[in-house]
């Protein structure tokens, strides 16, 4: 029998051919990185200020190592990967969340790594916008003849780290504003009574919540009706959130929960007292920080505790009210994103306390916007997280409404 001879494929075969090879590869490289994210996931909470990274490493089709970055001053994802590598990297494919750092930090460059494991691609989803690394790290790995392949699921690898982007390219914390409020918007009763607003799969959502910030922030109206304790339950004690309260005047009462515990979990009070106030003075003698930030209205400046609390390296701050703190952070442009649990009741009166107050706003069309609406159902409660819009994108969005 002879074999029939084969045909050469013509230019136009030959790029079918060529674009759905592409085409299988980028799912294949789509798949990979999804399971990077995932893997990122499990530090959320334990790596701040650093951010949330993970790698797959994948050689002759399957994977051959994996890791994540778990904690803060700890090995990066792609050391770990490597570490778990369950057969020689020599030749293989690493497909990682954040652009591989190059620099000396309390870890050595994960460029190093790459290049003495003898990786031969790397696929990258986000650029570190980190001016120590912001695309240094994927052109030493180009310049050193590894293949860089960028952007890939950019959108989904950048949603990993929305604090630690802002934290750098700020120098401000990112700043989630969270609520609790029945149907009709009430935080609590006429009487003052809030307790319990949401149901008890949302108040263990919040404790998740604080876990995965640096900081919990609180205004002295809160501490003088609830005495919260402001930990977070799935944390360790040397892992708890800064407890920070704006107290402009040092009202703070002595036998406070979170006086009480100072010495356990910090408390920081910004105020608009001097530092040689004798308060403040005997605050900071029982183990209290205490910020004097003054603005010239007799109350606290916002702006500067954000950029103090950035200085100390806090990269977050989860605010948790009252309503006149709300408002002012609005004001301000500081928020960055806000968590609302809203629970099936209603309790009415034009007396009960409101999420956001302050004198509020003369037009609907000066509004605060947000967008990108995520829904959660959390038992019957509901869960609604969105993205504060900045101040000129508002304005923008503001200005493209017809009037109906």
């Amino acid at each position: 029998m002879v074999c029939q001879e084969k045909r050469p494929l013509d230019t136009r075969e030959e790029e079918r051919v060529g674009a759905e090879a592409a085409e299988c590869q980028h799912e294949v490289d789509e798949a990979y990185m999804r399971r990077a994210i995932k893997l990122a996931e499990r530090g959320r909470g334990w790596t701040n200020p650093n951010p949330l990274v993970g790698a797959v490493l994948v050689k002759d089709g399957r994977v051959i190592g994996e890791g994540c970055h778990e904690r803060y001053g700890q090995a990066h994802a792609e050391r770990n990967a490597l570490a778990n590598c369950k057969a020689d990297p020599h030749g293989s494919t690493l497909y990682v969340t954040l652009e591989p750092c190059c620099h000396q930090g309390k870890q050595p460059p994960c460029t190093d790594a790459v290049l003495q494991a003898g990786i031969a691609r790397v696929v990258v989803g986000s650029r570190d916008p980190n001016p120590l690394v912001a695309g240094k790290g994927n052109g030493l790995l180009r310049s050193a003849g590894v293949q860089v392949d960028e952007d890939l699921l950019r959108d989904e690898c950048d949603e990993l780290n929305p604090r630690f982007f802002h934290f750098i390219q700020t120098g401000r914390p990112y700043v989630l504003a969270k609520w609790a409020m029945t149907l009709d918007g009430k935080i609590a009763t006429r009487t003052g009574d809030s307790r319990w607003v949401s149901n008890e799969q949302s108040r263990a959502d919040v404790h998740d919540l604080r876990h995965e910030m640096a900081s919990i922030m609180v205004g002295i109206g809160t501490v003088l009706a609830d005495d919260p304790s402001l930990t977070a339950r799935r944390a360790c004690p040397s892992n708890q959130p800064l407890r920070v309260v704006v107290d402009s005047k040092l009202r703070i009462p002595p036998e406070s929960a979170l006086l009480k515990t100072a010495d356990e979990v910090p408390v920081l009070l910004a105020t608009a007292l001097s530092d040689g106030d004798a308060r403040v003075e005997l605050l900071r003698s029982r183990g209290v920080q205490v910020l004097s930030v003054p603005a010239a209205d007799g109350r606290v400046d916002l702006r500067g505790v954000m950029r103090a609390l950035g200085q100390r390296g806090i990269d977050s701050v989860l605010v948790e009210g009252g309503g006149g703190l709300h408002e002012s952070l609005f004001r301000e442009g500081l928020v960055n994103e806000a968590v609302v649990y809203i629970a099936p009741k209603v309790v009415g009166g034009a007396d009960a306390k409101s999420p956001v107050e302050g004198l509020g706003l003369a037009r609907m069309a000066e509004a605060y916007r947000l967008e990108k609406p995520r829904v959660d159902v959390l038992g019957d409660d509901v869960k609604i997280t969105m993205t504060c819009l900045p101040r000129a994108q508002a304005s923008a969005a503001r200005s493209g409404e017809g009037s109906a």
